[in-house]
């Protein structure tokens, strides 16, 4: 039996239906809905007149931003060297920076905390620079792998064409390399910044207490206030797909140069 192409995309149409477009109607409606069932902006405003709502938001775009700059300075000459580095064990130091993720993630925030404790003694004493090392050991990976793979994808003959023009190396890096560089960066920033928002289980873990917008959102329905939950889920919904549309840049006329043209 023989089905068509639209035939083929229903059982994804059905997932999507299920797991995607039914949640966040639930979530519309508890959003901007009060607790007898009636329509209210209440929550809405409720969420910009909250002192410590708005504060657990600052900070979590504090955190996420240190996180991600962090990761990126770390990121970009790691990945930069992989690429253009003549080494037979390029793969084995690629792996090397892989391993930790298949490494469950409680073991490796546990072992991070107890090395944390040994040098400090008292996390408790610096949060946020803590936080920051918890992020970045998670996150780093995920920043690495996208600026490698572009880098390894880049036309050489646009570099080598730069200093056939005269551009030294440092030239050639900031106008040829680094702007064809960009759709791997915006990616890595996207699978950083983005996560790091909302991921408060490497704060419980170190702390026991949690700063940040996921552990918010957690505590509302905790406390079955699923209206205030449902409101803050959106609105961070919406600044995440704010965020996406603004570092759109993946495309691969970018990778190819054609932007610089």
């Amino acid at each position: 039996m023989r089905f068509s192409r639209k035939a083929l995309g229903i059982p994804y149409g059905i997932f999507l239906l299920l797991f995607v477009a039914a949640p966040l109607a639930v979530l519309f409606y508890y959003a901007f809905t009060n607790g007898s069932g009636q329509f209210t902006f209440r929550n809405l405003t409720g969420f910009f007149t909250d002192a410590n709502t708005l504060g657990t938001l600052f900070y979590s775009f504090a955190l996420a931003f240190v996180t991600t700059v962090v990761c990126l300075l770390i990121a970009y000459p790691t990945a930069y060297f992989l690429a253009h580095s003549r080494l037979k064990s390029k793969s084995v130091m690629i792996m090397l920076f892989i391993m930790p993720m298949w490494i469950n993630f409680s073991l490796r925030i546990t072992a991070l905390k107890e090395l944390l404790t040994m040098i400090e003694g008292n996390l408790a004493c610096y949060p946020f620079l803590n936080s920051v090392l918890g992020m970045t050991y998670d996150f780093l990976p995920f920043m690495i792998l996208p600026i490698y793979n572009v880098l390894t994808r880049l036309d050489q003959s646009l570099v080598e064409a730069a200093k056939d023009l005269g551009a030294n190396n440092t030239r050639t890096f900031l106008k040829v390399t680094l702007p064809l560089s960009m759709p791997g960066v915006m990616s890595g920033v996207m699978m950083v910044f983005l996560p790091a928002m909302t991921n408060y289980v490497v704060l419980d873990m170190l702390y026991n207490s949690t700063y940040i917008m996921g552990s918010l959102i957690g505590s509302y329905f905790s406390a079955y206030n699923w209206h205030g939950g449902s409101m803050i889920s959106l609105i961070l919904l919406g600044i995440i797909c704010l965020f996406t549309l603004l570092t759109d840049t993946d495309k691969e006329e970018n990778v190819r140069g054609g932007t610089l043209l």
